[in-house]
């Protein structure tokens, strides 16, 4: 395949304008109503995360993921999809969740661990995942979710169904074999699959130069003979026309696409981690200036869709609506002791009945000891 000087790999595919306009031959042309609910879903997200890390620092979580500077592509990925779809996700997408209705004190409980988590505690926190909005869980190693995403796209197609699997990965995820193997399937059998890598240019510390000598991470499209297109991750809008067009072309037939989104990831790689070890100041400055939140809403002030009142407004309901959250999940006890047997036997065998009876006949224990 011969790539071209206008290649959309090489390339960098925008709508928003430095001006805070839109570009009208790239502009999807949203109704009123949807970019107002994107970009609330943004600022929602972005609070979540400025209360959830408050609440790792104080000691009330173990551990949190923001996904500050990246709320572009999840938010835009949730509204593009349809309800059937499912999402394989990485570390900073579980906000597509609740831009598709997933509840927020359920959301919040699993960061908890405790009685109102739908996984019981047993998975790591800011590791969401509900059937209720066809959500897989995923895993912290990285890049398995990749064929995972694959697999059910060639199983949608071996069935007939019109339903497509969005695959999430990070720019590091793309040297792992998971990765290759994804494509090469993805490629060969071309099933209803939409792969989207969130550059954000720092694998935990390693940064995208030590990953990849390509000269993007999309043009690897090319060698899997998928098409392949780079799309500025910090520009909501221009995530959603890629993206649906993606989804539409995938649900239609005809085969999978690869999108990387060009971002940055503001904050640490998690609660555990400490960036300024490894990236400059001036770096993250000059990224700051790129933030997907404040562009949009700078389109959405110059549009005169959105003043100050508005915005008030938004913010006030979101303050409510996670402080009531909160409240309603920090009262909440740790999963019920008996819920270790079950999820794993359809009918509970005998040996572990009678474990459980034993169980339950013991006092409980102590809360708050080590």
């Amino acid at each position: 395949m011969r790539i071209k000087g206008d290649d959309p790999t090489l390339t960098l595919f925008s709508v928003l304008r430095e001006d805070g306009t839109a570009d009208p031959q790239r502009d999807p042309f949203l109704p009123k109503e949807m970019l107002l609910a994107m970009y609330e879903q943004m600022l929602r997200i972005r609070r979540i995360d400025e209360r959830m890390l408050g609440k790792q620092r104080q000691g009330k979580v173990g551990f949190y993921g923001t996904i500050t500077g990246q709320e572009a592509t999840p938010i835009a990925t949730g509204l593009a999809l349809a309800p059937e779809d499912w999402v394989f996700p990485a570390l900073r997408e579980a906000a597509i969740m609740l831009v598709r209705g997933f509840p927020l004190g359920t959301w919040l409980a699993q960061v908890y661990g405790n009685g109102g988590d739908l996984l019981k505690g047993r998975q790591m926190p800011s590791h969401q995942s509900g059937r209720a909005v066809n959500q897989v869980a995923w895993s912290s190693c990285i890049g398995p979710q990749i064929p995972q995403a694959v697999g059910a796209a060639m199983a949608a197609k071996a069935r007939g169904e019109k339903v497509v699997s969005v695959g999430f990965m990070g720019d590091g995820a793309t040297s792992q074999p998971d990765f290759h193997a994804a494509m090469t399937f993805a490629g060969i059998h071309k099933p209803p699959v939409v792969l989207i890598c969130q550059n954000n240019h720092w694998s935990i510390s390693v940064p995208t130069a030590k990953q990849t000598a390509s000269a993007t991470i999309a043009v690897k499209a090319h060698a899997y003979g998928i098409r392949g297109v780079r799309v500025d991750g910090n520009d909501v809008l221009a995530i959603y026309r890629v993206v649906k067009d993606a989804v539409d072309r995938a649900r239609a037939g005809e085969g999978p696409t690869f999108v990387e989104s060009v971002t940055y990831r503001m904050g640490p790689h998690s609660s555990s981690d400490d960036p300024t070890r490894y990236r400059s100041n001036d770096e993250v400055e000059a990224w700051a200036k790129k933030d997907p939140l404040a562009r949009f809403e700078r389109y959405l002030q110059k549009a005169e869709l959105l003043d100050d009142a508005t915005k008030d407004v938004i913010e006030t309901r979101l303050r409510a609506e996670l402080d009531a959250a909160l409240a309603q999940v920090e009262e909440l006890g740790p999963p019920a002791r008996e819920t270790v047997f079950e999820d794993v036997y359809a009918t509970l065998p005998q040996h572990l009945a009678e474990q459980r009876e034993v169980l339950l006949g013991l006092p409980p224990a102590p809360l708050g000891h080590h």
